[in-house]
């Protein structure tokens, strides 16, 4: 039985890439009974009837899912956040490096529209930079006609299956047309009321470009915790999963426990207070939660 990797998903059907092929599929009805559905970058196995409509049979397992999107087996989130218009949000960025931590999906950090950066801004912004460097993240710089933007996003692209993140406003669209002009996305214009962008991306779809694939997807640009314990947030911060052996308690909360070495980390600055801060906000939004049935 044949195997590819679904790439695009639209109106019911499924299309299936196989060896330079892409077969019309749609899923067999004992996925509805299960209450399973198949995802864009699952890889799956099919049969064909006819010259070009198939049917999926299998679904391999995933290494991770993203519930929204709906889209399986990624390997890293570029999460686009715009320096200026609409101002740079760590509660934002943290929101989603997190979510992304808890579903095992690499993060790389991309700011857009440097060129509107004032000394000021970016004394603030480099400081950022090191902050989240330190932890492990890995963050480029870039705007719009950026002469070195094909030499910083080739590496990252290559090989990877990677989708695009971001609050609505920051550049996404310009920077997909940049790295792939063919798709010529309508870039939005921000709305001065609401300081977001108007742009929306219709379907799920995983394109060939840089010698990886890259998706653009919609409902994209905001993450909730509804599928994450309290217990799992600490671990979504790396700086503090690198302490928590060090405190006295095994199932520390980092929040009113004795001898929390989390928490001295913060008083010496070692963790940024904003970062802890965040942490509690989550945490906090996490315990309202209301329970799922």
């Amino acid at each position: 039985m044949p195997t590819g990797q679904i790439r695009k998903a639209l109106s019911g059907f499924y299309y299936v890439y196989d060896n330079g092929k892409v077969i019309q599929c749609r899923g067999r009805g004992i996925f509805r009974n299960r209450g399973e559905s198949p995802l864009v970058g699952d890889f799956v196995d099919y049969t064909v009837e006819g010259n070009n409509d198939g049917t999926i049979t299998v679904i391999h397992e995933r290494k991770n899912n993203l519930v929204r999107p709906p889209i399986a087996n990624i390997d890293q989130a570029i999460l686009v956040f715009s320096i200026k218009e609409p101002d740079f949000n760590t509660i934002l960025l943290d929101r989603f490096l997190v979510v992304l931590e808890s579903f095992h999906v690499e993060p790389i950090i991309c700011l857009t529209k440097s060129d509107l950066m004032d000394e000021k801004l970016e004394t603030q912004i480099r400081e950022y930079m090191k902050d989240y460097e330190k932890i492990g993240y890995q963050l480029f710089m870039t705007y719009k006609d950026d002469p070195a933007f094909d030499e910083k996003i080739t590496p990252l692209l290559e090989g990877n299956t990677t989708v695009l993140a971001g609050q609505s406003g920051v550049g996404k669209s310009t920077l997909l047309n940049t790295i792939l002009p063919s798709l010529d996305l309508k870039t939005g214009v921000i709305s001065n009321a609401l300081g977001r962008g108007k742009h929306t991306t219709r379907h799920v779809e995983l394109i060939e470009v840089c010698g990886g694939l890259l998706a653009d997807t919609p409902g994209f640009s905001s993450f909730e915790f509804d599928l994450m314990e309290k217990e799992e947030l600490y671990r979504c911060f790396p700086e503090f999963v690198v302490k928590q052996n060090d405190c006295k308690f095994r199932e520390c909360m980092h929040v009113k426990e004795p001898k929390c070495a989390v928490k001295e980390a913060v008083d010496s600055g070692e963790i940024k207070a904003y970062r802890y801060k965040h942490y509690l906000q989550f945490l906090e939004e996490i315990m309202d939660r209301k329970p799922r049935y």
